[in-house]
């Protein structure tokens, strides 16, 4: 199929996002202002069309923006032409190489001039643009369908924890639930609260065993092959695993720092400010790939036979728990952990049967995720495959 170049300025107008006016927050609309939308708001200024990160660590970043949002002073906000077809439009900014036309004052940014005048391969007929915008979204709508079910299972996972474990209705002798079947519960003074007669309550000193990750250098890592390694910019701010912020590390190895199947990770320093991450834990995949972790990193097991891991992988991720364990950290850009906030932290423990039942719904549920994010993997490297052959035409849709 024949192409014709053509400037980006000739597909559209760029307009800035708007200083941060907002007056209403959780409304209507999601607001752009990081790399994904963040809180909203009761207006909008852009509808269904691709944002380019205009400035600072979104800089060159593209993403699809979907239904009426609102764009921020970070963003550069795209007008389509009525002509183009959207979605082509958007895949034809991913191959332009954004990331390599950067300028430089204090800190990264896109200009309109800059953007304006890239060239970009054009299919002379809408209708070819519209099939090839239709393969590549395809895929992508595959990857953010996966993505909506795992996130569906995590939510599964958290509710059945809350059902069970606080509000106490987990399956008695008879499969009904207990609290709400009028099972005895007991008031404890340690938690404040009453809890089902016979759980311990204790705080998990002595009770469990923290290996620190890979002391590493740039040099180990900087020719991006060798073994995996899950680091600090492996947890993101809703305290779940990400695996496209993998390291790779070609130094030598043990294999006591090799990491198992849904072994428990957490994170021992924080750079975010408000100490999001710190202390939560993560599980290692189920991909049958080989990890390793970095010096950010622990590895937790419980030594206790009383204490299941994969039950304290949740216990531990709860907001109940964050907000304890937050305060234990101190530093100034970046914050460290005091061990000592694990140690006198107080917890209800059911029994270990309670524990290994609900630790078996974690293990399906995390191996199911593991294997949506392998076929995500595996769908990102074929649109990105794709991509590029299907905007210059070396590849024809029929």
């Amino acid at each position: 199929m024949s192409r014709k170049k053509v400037k980006l300025s000739e597909l559209y107008s760029f307009q800035y996002g708007q200083w941060n006016t907002i007056e209403n927050i959780w409304w209507d609309y999601p607001i752009y202002w990081s790399n994904w939308p963040v809180w909203f708001t009761n207006k909008y200024n852009n509808e269904d069309a691709p944002v380019i990160g205009h400035i600072w660590a979104y800089a060159w970043i593209v993403n699809w923006a979907s239904w009426k949002h609102f764009v921020t002073y970070n963003w550069v906000m795209c007008n389509i032409k009525d002509w183009i077809d959207s979605k082509f439009w958007y895949y034809t900014l991913l191959v332009s190489k954004l990331q390599k036309r950067l300028r430089w004052s204090s800190q990264p940014f896109i200009s309109y001039d800059l953007l304006n005048d890239i060239d970009v391969l054009l299919p002379e007929t809408v209708e070819e643009q519209e099939k090839i915008g239709k393969v590549l979204s395809d895929i992508d709508g595959k990857i953010e369908l996966n993505n909506k079910i795992s996130s569906e299972l995590e939510a599964m996972a958290k509710e059945i924890y809350d059902y069970r474990f606080v509000q106490f209705d987990f399956p008695d002798e008879n499969g009904k639930p207990y609290k709400s079947s009028g099972w005895k519960m007991v008031w404890n003074e340690e938690l404040k609260r009453k809890i089902p007669e016979g759980w311990e309550v204790s705080t998990l000193k002595g009770r469990y065993k923290i290996e620190r990750g890979i002391s590493y250098s740039s040099k180990d890592i900087e020719l991006g092959d060798g073994v995996p390694m899950i680091n600090l910019a492996s947890i993101d701010r809703s305290r779940n695993y990400r695996d496209n912020e993998l390291k790779y590390y070609s130094g030598k190895i043990s294999d006591g720092d090799m990491l198992k199947p849904f072994d428990l990770l957490i994170a021992c320093t924080d750079l975010t400010r408000e100490c999001e991450i710190i202390w939560c834990p993560i599980l290692t995949p189920d991909d049958w790939n080989s990890y390793t972790y970095s010096m950010d990193i622990a590895k937790i097991h419980f030594t206790d036979n009383k204490l299941v891991d994969l039950y304290m992988y949740m216990a531990l991720r709860t907001d109940f728990y964050h907000n304890y364990i937050k305060h234990w950290a101190s530093g100034t850009n970046v914050l460290h952990l005091n061990l000592d906030g694990l140690d006198w932290y107080y917890m209800s423990i059911p029994s270990v049967k309670l524990q290994e039942k609900y630790a078996w719904i974690i293990k399906t549920i995390h191996s199911k995720r593991s294997k949506i994010m392998v076929e995500n993997n595996k769908l990102m490297e074929l649109r990105d495959f794709l991509l590029p052959m299907l905007m210059n035409g070396q590849v024809t849709v029929k």
